[in-house]
């Protein structure tokens, strides 16, 4: 099939919309919109309000252009508390995975294969390790270079700056089960390093979707987190609850928050967001009916 759709003018962007159900009150207003936000990334918001079914792909009855705005705007806002919490992860991760493991096996162990379960990963994160450190730009990159020879690689505490939380995540994946993997898990409160993987890995996807501007809200995530068994300090009571969806990764944002900075913001931040959108429909993010009566999420353990 060929693809032959031609490029709309925003007139008749808008025509479109409301040709299709859209209703669209100040057309100025909605000019302006499309001007700066294009209609292809704005169909990632219309879509829940569309019968996708139908060819037409024709508006539920009484769908607004400042609802689909809404709920795009909500994103964006949601995208951004996330992001800003999974960098404060990202640093805690990255230390404790050079500490542990720099205390025990010396700055270069990343290089020490016997550490590693799959000598094929081992290789391949290597490969993916010369890479970043070549293409870097970084001061103190260059500075180890320029002044030392030996050993030709830096250290885990330069090295590991330049790493991507999805480098990192796979790196820990890949570690075998010793006690500086263990105690790792246990920093951050989780009581087995199969759990933390899972999270680390789903944060990484989720932080990628962030810094991609994606649709994040209500989105079906390919990366699940595993839901632990035991844990160290407050976490879910009811865990029936979607684990394709985003409520599962917030509440283990909060959680290693809380045991990262205990007077973290994020809980009355989201539900601040939540109050301010209330047209949003939580189910489609994951959240069971009783969620705010959750320890982890009640005023209880709100660090303001």
């Amino acid at each position: 099939m060929i693809y032959n759709k031609p490029p709309l003018t925003i007139a008749q962007q808008i025509r479109k919309l409301k040709d299709r159900g859209l209703i669209i009150d100040d057309e100025e207003r909605a000019a302006r919109y499309l001007s700066f936000i294009s209609l292809y990334r704005l169909r990632a918001y219309t879509y829940p309000f569309q019968d996708n079914v139908n060819p037409d792909q024709p508006f539920y009855p009484g769908v607004t252009f400042n609802r689909v705005l809404q709920t795009y705007l909500f994103d964006r806002k949601l995208r951004l508390l996330v992001f800003d919490a999974i960098e404060r992860i990202e640093i805690a991760f990255r230390t404790q995975i050079i500490y542990q493991y720099s205390q025990k096996h010396g700055g270069n162990w990343y290089e020490n294969k016997e550490l590693y379960r799959k000598s094929y990963f081992y290789e391949q994160d290597l490969r993916l390790i010369d890479k970043e450190l070549k293409r870097s730009n970084e001061v103190f990159i260059k500075h180890y270079k320029n002044k030392y020879s030996s050993p030709r690689q830096p250290p885990a505490w330069i090295t590991f700056e330049v790493f991507s939380l999805g480098l990192l995540s796979k790196i820990y994946e890949n570690l075998r089960i010793s006690e500086e993997k263990k105690t790792i898990a246990r920093k951050f409160g989780l009581n087995h390093p199969k759990v933390l993987e899972s999270w680390m890995h789903s944060l990484s996807v989720i932080r990628n979707i962030c810094a991609h501007h994606s649709r994040l809200w209500n989105r079906e995530l390919p990366a699940s987190m595993k839901i632990p068994k035991i844990t160290n300090d407050t976490w879910l009571s009811n865990t029936d609850f979607p684990q394709g969806k985003m409520y599962l990764p917030l509440s283990g944002i909060l959680y290693l928050l809380n045991i990262i900075i205990p007077h973290n913001h994020f809980n009355r931040k989201l539900k601040t967001l939540l109050l301010q959108y209330p047209e949003i429909p939580l189910n489609q993010m994951g959240f069971p009916d009783d969620w705010e009566n959750e320890q982890l999420w009640s005023n209880k353990t709100d660090k303001i």
